[in-house]
């Protein structure tokens, strides 16, 4: 008797097994649909945080610095979370109201204008800067020849910024003053001489052709009537918007089809360089900080353009400006001097040439030219690992050309 209670235990059990067993089989499928979209989601999940990364070391590229700095134990007595790693250049309130205390750590200016200005240029600075403002722009003054004084009368002079150091350049000042952490807020970083005629130029109207053409690193054109006019790659054209390369078989360089780098193509001068925020980054870098007049910075800077230079480096058409080429610093004589020394009393007595500061200038720039080049040339041997991504580049174009 017990043993048929026994089969029939086990029946009823094996029955009740394989029922839960069939029912996992018909669930099988579902767990399988059930993990696959986990695992969807987990890949986008992971995907979008990557480029987000990719993104924010793009356009605040000092943030990965400032975590590579924590990571070295420099910042170890200190909360990480307290860590302000980026600034602006945004004045601030001594006392403030209720309401705009709300607003504080808010930028409310999206670019910067900083512009080497000295008193006698007065009239022509603040044509360019009233150019500026309407579009919400931070102004920065670098006043080279010492005079701050005499530009208090412009209404919006109190609410830019004034940097004095006597008889600096632009590229002395920029490279003190304008770090990648403090103008990294900042879109766009205008770094213009002072001797632009603006008439002809809207800022609002070149930001929108910078965005929409992708340029990381761009100038207006030049009006052909302009002064000094260096590279033809820098004159207007009127029938374009915007143009990337020129083509002239005149003079000692020959700008062709076949022409692959500056200055016939990814180039803009050092008078009025616009640099996006990315770019700037890199840019900042590449400026020397003892060779203070930025000659050959203008050959290189193509490598800041965060890509093919022959694309993302431009000449603006449709907003152009006017260099009056004014010789400014070191034009109110030389460098002053505490002490004559007999030499010079004597050379003054004979009637002997005085120092003309503007050759000595030159003089300095040519050696300064020389100097960068070497350590160019040094640091490409030096740097094993480095790989010219132009050779890439023209590479890619060759073989393309050779398919068609």
């Amino acid at each position: 008797m017990k043993s048929f209670k026994s089969w029939k235990s086990l029946k009823r059990n094996a029955l009740f097994d394989g029922g839960k067993c069939g029912l996992k089989m018909k669930q099988l499928p579902f767990m399988g649909v059930v993990c696959t979209v986990m695992l969807f989601i987990v890949y986008r999940t992971t995907n979008y945080q990557y480029k987000q990364t990719q993104m924010e070391t793009k356009f605040h590229p000092f943030n990965t610095v400032e975590g590579s700095i924590l990571s070295s134990g420099k910042l170890r007595g200190l909360p990480r979370g307290i860590v302000q790693g980026r600034s602006d250049l945004e004045l601030r309130p001594l006392w403030s109201t209720s309401s705009s205390r709300s607003k504080v750590g808010v930028s409310t200016h999206g670019n910067l204008l900083a512009i080497p200005v000295g008193i006698k240029q007065k009239d022509n600075v603040d044509a360019i800067v009233q150019k500026f403002l309407p579009e919400n722009f931070t102004v920065m003054l670098f006043h080279y020849d010492g005079n701050v004084d005499g530009w208090w009368d412009l209404e919006w002079s109190s609410k830019a910024v004034h940097i004095v150091a006597q008889n600096q350049t632009k590229w002395w000042f920029a490279k003190r003053f304008l770090h990648p952490a403090v103008v990294s807020v900042y879109d766009y970083i205008f770094l213009w001489d002072e001797d632009l005629g603006v008439e002809n130029f809207d800022p609002g109207s070149y930001l929108e052709i910078v965005k929409s053409e992708g340029l990381e690193i761009s100038q207006p054109a030049l009006d052909p009537n302009s002064t000094d006019i260096h590279h033809r790659i820098t004159v207007r054209s009127k029938r374009k918007k915007l143009h990337r390369r020129v083509y002239d078989i005149r003079g000692s360089i020959k700008c062709s089809t076949a022409s692959e780098g500056p200055p016939c193509t990814g180039f803009v001068e050092g008078m009025a360089p616009v640099f996006s925020r990315a770019a700037w980054y890199c840019a900042w870098h590449l400026i020397q900080n003892d060779l203070v007049h930025g000659w050959g910075l203008d050959m290189k800077i193509g490598y800041c353009a965060q890509g093919d230079r022959t694309m993302k480096v431009g000449v603006v058409d449709r907003e152009y400006i006017v260099h009056k080429g004014i010789q400014t610093l070191g034009g109110g004589g030389g460098p002053p001097s505490k002490k004559v020394t007999n030499s010079e009393d004597s050379a003054k007595r004979h009637g002997a040439t005085p120092m003309d500061p503007r050759m000595e200038i030159r003089r300095q720039s040519t050696w300064e030219l020389q100097i960068f080049k070497n350590r160019w040339n040094q640091a490409v041997e030096e740097d094993k690992n480095w790989v010219d991504p132009f050779a890439r580049y023209q590479r890619r174009r060759k073989q393309s050309r050779h398919h068609h």
